[in-house]
């Protein structure tokens, strides 16, 4: 608009290459949209045509000369950091579809794959082909590179026979993402599943056992069935039981093959959605666990190092990452100190390392502040998170101050409180501190020697809390 006029003239069209990350730009009254990556691109120049000297400067489809930096493209290498995901295209290769438009779903899955940004650290994929027997084309671990897999894909060949999506969807959950075959800790894991039509065996046991190995089942439908066909449709609600949750979100409807390239980003949203992935969600990769522990001075330099040894091993159960469990210290004695907090260490061993190089405080013991600070501190950050709060209360005596009024508060604030004494601890004390029901959180030992024996406990108590939670 206003670049060129009924005059005329000559315009300089320059092909690009492809960039990342193409910020919104609005120029010449034109407002672009943000994209992650495009394939190519292109600059229009004006000539010294007298009729364009309106536009006063290059044009491009996505940076114009505005002198702002460009986002870090991203590395090719490591790919998209932000889309954690082990994912297995599950595609159908049966008679249904034919050899035209299992092509056409080849081109469609390629695209996908492309757009998702495959990487060393982002997503990796791979695919099986679902026919009258189900066959494993390639795994995560073969191909890191979005070229490789996008040659792979176009490789594939058609097998023909009946759809057993539901035989290749079992086989798929339980064959696919071992850990020599790729498959990553602490990552969700997706099944992709694109039915042209409807199966023609039972899914659904299919679907319950992907659930059972923490498999998010995605089902994209293509022309669905008709209503003269329905009567052909073994279970017309197959979708619904195959699928990881029965919420809309793991259901994905195209019309045709045909013109499909509207429904890529979309779906690849979807894909790289890691907090909506419910079926990857267990006790021990979807918990915050924030430790208190007492550092006053009837503990002692060797019993502090029992305390620190029984939090690096209920913490050594977790899954701990970015995206998965999250760990947090804090000491306290009169005054309170953070250690670490939720975001400071994404690793296990960091973690460990982190609890190992805790230095003993040493001083008096005033729980009911140490539990305020830390609900306010530690937990406030993360309370509106993805993640269910635990705080594991260790201390070895009485306090000073009131425990009872700060736990209750940390409770209405989400958390749930599991209190551990040790020696001198009063019971009135751990137990008005212990979320309900207060037999099952709240623990005591006579030696610091007995907080071994503590942990399977523990982590048994953070899991089933988190499954009552989600019931």
């Amino acid at each position: 608009r206003g670049v060129i006029t009924s005059a005329g003239g000559a315009v300089r069209v320059q092909t690009l290459p492809g960039q990342e990350n193409y910020p919104a730009v609005n120029a010449n009254g034109i407002q672009s949209q943000v994209l992650t990556r495009w394939a190519s691109s292109f600059s229009v120049t004006r000539t010294k045509n007298t009729a364009l000297e309106a536009v006063g400067q290059s044009v491009s489809t996505a940076r114009p000369s505005t002198g702002k930096r460009p986002k870090k493209p991203l590395d090719k290498k490591s790919g998209n950091k932000d889309c954690k995901a082990d994912i297995a295209f599950l595609i159908d290769g049966s008679y249904n579809i034919g050899q035209r438009r299992f092509n056409l779903q080849k081109n469609f899955v390629g695209k996908v794959a492309v757009m998702l940004g495959i990487g060393t650290e982002g997503p990796h994929v791979g695919v099986v082909q679902a026919s009258e027997h189900p066959k494993i084309e390639f795994y995560l671990k073969n191909f890191t590179a979005a070229k490789e897999v996008l040659f792979a894909i176009k490789e594939l060949g058609f097998r023909g026979g009946n759809s057993n999506t539901g035989k290749a969807l079992k086989h798929t959950a339980q064959k696919f993402f071992s850990l020599e075959n790729g498959a990553r800790r602490g990552i969700p894991k997706i099944i992709v599943v694109f039915l042209d039509g409807w199966p023609s065996d039972d899914i659904e046991e299919a679907g319950i056992v992907a659930r059972e190995f923490g498999v998010n089942v995605f089902i994209v439908s293509v022309a669905k069935p008709a209503t003269e066909e329905l009567g052909m449709v073994q279970d017309i609600a197959f979708i619904d039981k195959a699928v990881c949750r029965n919420n809309g979100f793991f259901s994905y409807q195209m019309p045709t093959w045909f013109g499909t390239t509207k429904y890529v980003k979309p779906l690849v949203q979807k894909l790289c959605s890691h907090e909506q992935m419910l079926c990857s969600k267990t006790c021990y990769n979807s918990v915050n666990i924030g430790f208190l522990i007492d550092g006053s001075s009837s503990i002692g330099d060797s019993n502090f190092r029992l305390v620190l040894e029984f939090i690096s091993n209920v913490a050594k159960a977790f899954e701990i990452s970015d995206i998965g469990s999250k760990i947090a210290a804090v000491q306290f004695t009169y005054d309170q100190r953070t250690e670490f907090s939720f975001t400071d260490y994404t690793t296990k061993e960091k973690v460990l390392s982190a609890i190992r190089n805790i230095r003993y405080m040493s001083g008096g013991t005033a729980t009911g502040d140490a539990i305020s600070f830390t609900t306010r501190n530690v937990f406030g950050p993360v309370k509106d998170g993805p993640n269910k709060n635990f705080l594991v209360v260790l201390t070895d005596g009485q306090s000073y101050d009131d425990v009872r009024g700060p736990s209750a508060a940390a409770q209405k604030a989400g958390i749930t409180v599991f209190s551990v004494g040790v020696a001198w601890a009063p019971l009135d004390d751990l137990k008005d501190m212990a979320s309900e029901p207060r037999e099952s959180h709240t623990f005591f030992t006579r030696e610091f020697t007995g907080l071994e024996q503590m942990v399977p406990d523990i982590i048994r108590g953070i899991c089933r809390d988190f499954l009552d939670s989600k019931q």
